[in-house]
């Protein structure tokens, strides 16, 4: 347990000790601090900025979670038995697991570009004329939650795959002999037997939620007009520790969400009993 303890002490813990210290402070460009206190949160909780920073973090997090049921529907079809080419659809799915988010994001703003996007050339053939999804404030952050789905949806596909290998077949049958057709025995049947694994997902989901920034600076970029619609928490605290050098209300930020992840992953627990079945 020694070595595990350390790294542990090191990489997880001591860092969590240092945030919240910087929290206290203000630290200059070139190094030094000086106790401040509660400033950095006093001034955190009147930044304008961070109400709509918040709103957008907790959006795209509500706009991840769908990935979920969609994941579950897409492991089912692909467990359904003598599907030709399983194997190939499995690499299909995870695809955008393995590849890097900076290269997703590139490609995807280049998909979503209003002038030569192939999104709108396709929308286009329906006689629906496409918008600037990036730069509108209406759409950016649908835009980016999409390919937040789309990039998670291989993982999520995985672990529902393997949980579905658990179910016992009898239940299937005995639910199709009660007169049960597709749609009730995934509701009755399936849903239940999987629901330790949709609850593993969804704590994931929200913690990876909380914590979007790549795809955001990427796809929208600092500069766009539809940033503040998009700016999620984790932007505001680049902005404050990385653009304006603040390193005390960056590390403010960083401890605030800290406390947000905590409080949402012990509700999760909390709730748990109530709808997670396990054998």
């Amino acid at each position: 347990m020694g070595p595990l303890t350390l790294g542990l002490l090191i990489f997880y813990i001591w860092p969590i000790i240092r945030t919240l210290y910087l929290s206290f402070t203000e630290t200059g460009v070139f190094g030094g601090s000086t106790w401040v206190g509660a400033a950095n949160y006093a001034t955190l909780f009147q930044d304008p900025e961070l109400p709509q920073a918040l709103l957008n973090t907790a959006l795209y997090t509500v706009f991840s979670l769908i990935g979920i049921p969609l994941a579950m529907i897409v492991a089912s079809l692909l467990n359904t038995p003598n599907l030709k080419f399983r194997s190939a659809y499995r690499v299909l799915f995870f695809l955008p697991v393995v590849t890097m988010p900076a290269a997703v994001a590139l490609v995807w703003k280049m998909i979503y570009n209003g002038d030569y996007g192939i999104l709108n050339q396709l929308l286009g053939y329906v006689g629906i004329t496409g918008t600037s999804w990036l730069n509108n404030p209406a759409t950016a952050l649908v835009a980016v939650a999409v390919v937040g789905i789309w990039s998670s949806l291989g993982s999520n596909i995985v672990i529902f795959m393997a949980a579905l290998q658990g179910v016992p077949q009898s239940l299937y049958e005995a639910a199709e002999l009660d007169g049960a057709g597709p749609v009730r025995r995934f509701v009755s049947v399936t849903v239940p037997m999987i629901s330790p694994s949709v609850f593993f997902i969804t704590v994931l989901s929200v913690i990876g939620s909380l914590q979007i920034f790549d795809l955001v600076y990427v796809m929208v970029g600092p500069d766009s007009s539809a940033l503040p619609y998009v700016k999620t928490i984790v932007f505001l605290f680049y902005q404050k520790g990385f653009i304006q050098h603040d390193q005390g209300a960056a590390a403010a930020i960083a401890f605030v969400l800290l406390i947000i992840i905590l409080i949402l992953t012990v509700l999760q627990f909390s709730l748990q009993k109530k709808w997670v079945h396990y054998e």
